[in-house]
């Protein structure tokens, strides 16, 4: 049995959100096309699904190919499909999303396979609704830092409560009431004080930390709300 209807193209989009520890900023995965259409124009890394691939498998085979990352988890967001969104033909889009930690190994591979990570207050000009992708992700993180512990993946196994507090700031992009915010994360119950201190940044040294990995699974799966005040 054949379909007698008009041909559509999927394709993917991967919205790689890296939080780079040693600078404690959000950075943003692009790649500088290379061919027609848009060709010197960056964009998500996307590409289309084959036929033969489940749509989970083709997201981590486009990042793969075109980033070189691999066992980096991704998670549908969204699907962009409105009728005119690609000059080229009727493209409908589903967006994958993730944010994970960027370290140097990460920052090398990428490079090396021609895509770039930038600071999201510095981003080029993207093609086709890419903005619109980009926003979307950018609202997402901060409904998802409000609704679910994060960090365990994208500190240090020991961190302070500043390093904690900036990588808050930096999904937000605003700064936050620091004495308002050891209290409410600390009255999650999902760090533990350890008897060592940090003495980088001065002689008195702040606590280091590190999650209590039982409650924040189970904060993670159940959810929870930080009401944190930012201003």
């Amino acid at each position: 049995m054949t379909y007698n209807h008009e041909k559509i193209w999927l394709s993917i989009d991967c919205l790689v959100f890296g939080y780079d520890v040693k600078d404690e900023n959000l950075k943003l995965l692009l790649f500088e096309r290379k061919v027609n259409p848009f060709a010197g124009s960056w964009s998500l890394i996307g590409g289309f699904v084959n036929v033969n691939e489940d749509i989970c498998h083709s997201a981590e085979r486009v990042l793969k190919t075109f980033t070189g990352l691999e066992d980096v988890f991704l998670e549908q967001l969204h699907t962009f499909g409105k009728t005119e969104r690609d000059p080229g033909g009727r493209v409908v889009s589903i967006l994958y999303w993730s944010l994970i930690k960027l370290d140097d190994i990460k920052k090398d591979i990428v490079n090396s396979h021609g895509a770039r990570w930038f600071e999201l207050d510095k981003l080029p000009n993207l093609i086709l609704d890419h903005e619109r992708m980009v926003n979307l992700g950018v609202s997402q993180l901060k409904k998802n830092a409000i609704s679910s512990p994060i960090g365990f993946e994208l500190l240090p196994e020991k961190f302070t409560i500043p390093q904690l507090l900036r990588l808050y700031e930096a999904i937000y992009n605003r700064s936050i009431d620091d004495r308002n915010f050891r209290k409410k994360i600390l009255s999650t119950d999902i760090l533990i004080r350890l008897n060592e201190k940090d003495k980088t940044n001065s002689k008195k040294g702040a606590y280091l930390y590190k999650f209590n990995e039982e409650n924040y699974q189970r904060l993670k799966s159940e959810g929870y709300h930080l009401d944190i005040a930012i201003g």
